[in-house]
């Protein structure tokens, strides 16, 4: 790679790629060092807009070109060719600034089967207490936290709707639980959101605005990185376009890539870390070989079941737009009522079937037919749960499309190629309609809207999967973490056979967690800035990984009391098999 001189740039002690999700708390953690001096470089601009802010306006920045990259991929050959819409946050906070706000750790095994997968040190023991350094919880229990910089609330469940789907899959025979982020992960009950005084707690706005207080910290928007710089295989530097003219910034002790499982895989492979084979079609000198950058991707595919709603309870009269006025200027006015809440306010985690030793289902209830951006909207009253698996075994790519800069990447996820994909996306509809015939839910449930009544075989079942089924946003797995030959960085982020160049976001996941994902990448990103500072906090000495004591033969259970902390190698035999 090209060397840079010192007098063509300004040096800093970390240079962060990205100011969303991970890069936001990266800036504000590396910032509490006075000594050291951080820039951060975002292709996008800033976050300060009312969609952004609103809670109940999340389907908005996600369909604004200002906030999102735009992204589709290619055909889909599991999809029939479908191409699917992959938005991705742009500016600061990344996609923290347009996604659902869905706050969801995950379950705890998520963490033991990464160390398993290589990732040694992220086991839940480790990573918990930097999920209570992340998060401030009101009334939460002993594994919350309290004094954390992201807001994490719960919505008044004022709606019945969330209450009868509650019961109704405890009527079903799952386990209840009080907060799904606490001790309990499976069954249903309430979820939580990052938001806080009625407000999105984005990362922009919990990690990044603060961060710009400090005196050695450096925002430049609007700086497309093109490549990292190396004198050898030592990072020394990045080069990025700004306003049309080509800038670089020296990194003294680090470069930090946290651009996103879709583009942290993309800058590396244009500077020169990546495929061989593919770096050499673009015509690009191989600086590290390295075959897994851009392979593993992940995401969670979900899809909606709907039905009328019987009675009119559900929020269909204020999707007009006097009913969204309203809600509007109430929120404007007092940060209050419906527009201060995601409405994802129930949900539940299970297992698609026995053997399965934690959940592999996640369900989010809306009190409305509707989807996720809120383009397709069903007449009349109604509600749907989102509904997919967690652990797809189907794997994807990010592969460049030229050596533009300014090209995005093609992506392809290669979702329902695997035939356990088929099978356990047929279980997500038929569990989630035997909850919706339970008791609790008669004096509201209606007509089936989606899939339908005339959809119960396997191959009609197939049929809608593969026209409706859509990506949950949570992409991850593309600069995986472990000390195989595929993996990309060490367990400490490094990136493997380079020197001073880190990369700390989604795409270093092994394998994508039980929930939403924005929760878990600002937990990454805090324990990843203090292995940066060698400050690594003691691991918890309590943390409880509870599972059905009888897991192996039953597919549900209303009590879930084996704790395996004592037996971790055991359980880490059952992840692994």
């Amino acid at each position: 790679m090209t060397s840079i001189r010192s007098s063509d740039r300004t040096d800093y002690d970390y240079v962060i790629i990205g100011a969303g999700s991970a890069g936001s708390v990266l800036a504000r953690r590396l910032s509490e060092d006075a000594g050291v001096s951080v820039l951060v470089l975002e292709a996008g601009g800033n976050d300060r807009s009312v969609i952004v802010a609103m809670p109940a306006a999340l389907s908005m920045p996600m369909n604004t070109k200002r906030f999102n990259w735009g992204m589709t991929t290619e055909p889909e050959p599991g999809l029939a060719g479908r191409c699917v819409n992959l938005p991705r946050g742009k500016g600061m906070g990344g996609s923290s600034s347009i996604n659902g706000m869905c706050y969801v750790r995950g379950n705890p095994m998520d963490y033991e089967l990464w160390s398993a997968k290589g990732a040694t040190g992220w086991h839940w023991a480790n990573v918990l207490p930097y999920f209570q350094k992340a998060e401030t919880v009101r009334g939460g229990g002993p594994y919350r936290g309290t004094k954390g910089p992201l807001q994490v609330t719960r919505g008044p469940e004022a709606n019945p709707l969330y209450h009868a789907f509650v019961d109704a899959a405890v009527e079903a025979g799952y386990a209840r639980s009080a907060n799904m982020n606490e001790v309990q992960h499976e069954g249903f009950g309430p979820m939580e959101m990052t938001v806080g005084d009625g407000m999105r707690s984005s990362a922009a706005r919990a990690y990044l605005r603060p961060a710009l207080r400090n005196p050695n910290v450096r925002l430049v928007t609007g700086a497309t990185v093109t490549l990292i710089l190396f004198e050898g295989k030592t990072a020394v530097g990045v080069e990025y376009l700004r306003q049309g003219r080509v800038e670089t910034a020296g990194a003294r002790r680090e470069v930090i890539l946290s651009a996103g499982s879709i583009m942290s895989p993309v800058i590396l492979k244009r500077s020169g870390i990546g495929p061989a084979q593919e770096l050499a079609d673009h015509g690009i000198t191989v600086l590290q070989a390295s075959g897994g950058v851009g392979e593993n991707l992940m995401d969670h595919l979900e899809l909606y079941v709907q039905y009328a709603c019987t009675q009119p309870v559900s929020l269909y009269p204020w999707m007009s737009l006097v009913g969204k006025a309203a809600i509007g200027l109430k929120w404007l006015a007092t940060r209050r009522g419906l527009g201060a809440t995601n409405h994802f306010e129930t949900g539940g985690h299970i297992r698609s079937r026995a053997g399965l030793v934690y959940p592999d289902i996640q369900y989010h209830f809306l009190p409305l037919a509707i989807s996720y951006d809120g383009k397709s909207l069903a007449k009349g009253h109604s509600f749907q749960v989102h509904v997919g698996t967690k652990r797809s075994k189907s794997r994807g790519w990010v592969r460049l499309r030229d050596n533009d800069p300014h090209s995005l990447p093609r992506v392809r996820f290669n979702y329902m190629t695997h035939d356990d994909d088929w099978r356990e996306m047929r279980a997500c509809i038929r569990l989630t309609r035997e909850i919706f015939t339970q008791p609790a839910m008669a004096p509201y449930t209606g007509q089936e809207l989606a899939p339908g009544p005339q959809a119960l075989s396997d191959e009609a079942l197939d049929d809608f999967i593969r026209r409706k089924v859509e990506s949950a946003y949570h992409p991850c797995g593309t600069c995986r973490m472990g000390t195989d030959t595929l993996a990309v960085v060490d367990p400490e982020c490094r990136v493997i056979g380079v020197q001073n160049l880190r990369v700390i976001d989604s795409s270093i996941m092994p394998q994508a967690t039980a929930g939403d994902l924005n929760g878990p990448t600002i937990m990454l990103a805090e324990r990843a800035a203090d292995i940066v500072r060698k400050k690594l906090l003691p691991e918890a000495s309590a943390a409880p990984l509870m599972a059905d004591d009888d897991w192996q033969n039953r597919q549900r259970s209303r009590a879930i009391s084996r704790n395996y902390a004592d037996d971790r190698a055991g359980l880490r035999a059952a992840l692994l098999s």
